[in-house]
């Protein structure tokens, strides 16, 4: 029995091993950030503060299980954008979440921070209009309809210049041209997207974003880039990032490396889960052909360590189902060859993922993220030191 114990825990501390071995990075443990039973809380961000204080934001819905249904959905008509905050490098949260966002027209998705080098604060989401049926049948086709009969209504952006106390908006990004779908007044939907955005050294911003460019027979989506010169206040299509006629491109983060590359991070579908991506040489204005980078793992998120290599994280969806994450030099040219690492592998569903790290200090690092234990998905993260 003795020995049987302790063969199963050095299987446990295996992956830990691992981390350290390969990356540097030792996991000093896993912390609940926010869960309430009443809520389904899913897809977070995370920033550090001017002032040290960290900051996760995400999406809070009703756990609909309380009121008799089967299982929650990704779609909801009462879903809202909330944020927590640690003064304790992560350790622990505010236990009332501050609301950042309840759309007027329905419900809310994917709050993704960004805070530029003046200190303001974006933060992206879309939405989901819920409509009865007698309107369904009057709206502008084509529209992108959910089973719960939910009509995409596009992307917006939030900004903040107090440290996320107060927000401005919701702003529109303009509608680009792939983009098929019309949202529920028969306009054409702003562009949309979850994933991280990027501030490049000469101070433009950078929004990837997706695109419907083909509804029927199945609905499909492409990546694309948008341009801020103004700090967010507007924004410009640039180029395409991806686009394949039957693998699908979303939920894409990007990173800029030292040398001025823009890299793209992409989610597939019907790519058997196979993260991607591509990557541009010349500031934004092209992307060379997007690449599988050769492992399972979606969305990914890119944080730039002290030493300048990469963490990138991701959630896994495939027993044993979790968070995972590599280490890249500092280009992210050795993404087929960097050893992979296990933060979790405990998470008993696939309702979970979505991992969004920020360094805490130049000593460690917090992973935020949403998991499953078998009750309903919270906000939970892991705290990382850096040697």
């Amino acid at each position: 029995m003795k020995s049987s114990a302790a063969l199963l825990l050095l299987l446990l501390l295996a992956p830990l091993s691992g981390l350290a071995a390969t990356s540097g990075l030792r996991k000093i443990k896993d912390v609940v950030v926010y869960s309430a039973p009443t809520f389904h809380c899913a897809f977070p961000s995370a920033v550090r503060l001017s002032d040290g204080e960290l900051l996760v934001a995400f999406r809070r819905a009703p756990n609909r299980q309380l009121f008799g249904e089967a299982t929650n959905y990704h779609v909801d008509p009462n879903s809202y954008l909330v944020a927590v905050r640690s003064r304790d490098g992560g350790e622990t949260w505010t236990a009332q979440p501050e609301l950042i966002h309840a759309d007027a027209f329905g419900g809310s998705q994917d709050p993704c921070l960004l805070q530029l080098r003046d200190g303001t604060l974006l933060c992206t989401g879309y939405g989901w209009t819920f409509v009865r049926p007698d309107g369904l049948a009057r709206l502008k086709q084509p529209i992108l309809q959910n089973g719960l009969g939910a009509v995409f209504n596009g992307g917006y952006w939030l900004r903040s210049t107090d440290g996320g106390k107060n927000w401005r908006g919701p702003f529109y990004p303009p509608h680009i041209p792939p983009e098929l779908a019309n949202g529920p007044t028969g306009q054409p939907v702003p562009a949309y997207n979850r994933g991280a955005l990027a501030e490049g050294h000469d101070g433009r911003l950078f929004w990837a974003v997706a695109a419907h460019d083909r509804l029927a027979p199945e609905p499909g989506t492409s990546v694309h880039l948008l341009v801020s010169d103004d700090r967010g206040a507007s924004w410009s299509y640039a180029c395409q990032i991806a686009k394949d006629t039957y693998v699908q491109f979303n939920e894409t983060s990007l990173y800029e490396t030292p040398r001025g590359d823009l890299i793209a991070f992409l989610r597939t579908e019907n790519n058997k889960d196979e993260a991607c991506i591509a990557r541009s040489t010349d500031g934004g204005k092209t992307f060379q052909p997007w690449q599988g980078m050769g492992f399972q793992g979606y969305p990914l998120h890119a944080l730039r360590l002290p030493d300048n290599r990469v963490l990138l994280t991701y959630g896994y969806r495939h027993p044993p189902m979790g968070i995972r994450a590599r280490v890249l030099n500092a280009e992210c040219t050795d993404f087929a060859t960097a050893p992979e690492f296990v933060l979790r592998d405990d998470g008993v569903s696939s309702d979970l993922g979505y991992p969004w790290s920020v360094l805490v200090d130049d000593k460690h690092v917090f992973v935020a993220y949403y998991f499953n234990t078998g009750d309903v998905p919270h906000i939970a993260g892991t705290l990382l030191a850096i040697p």
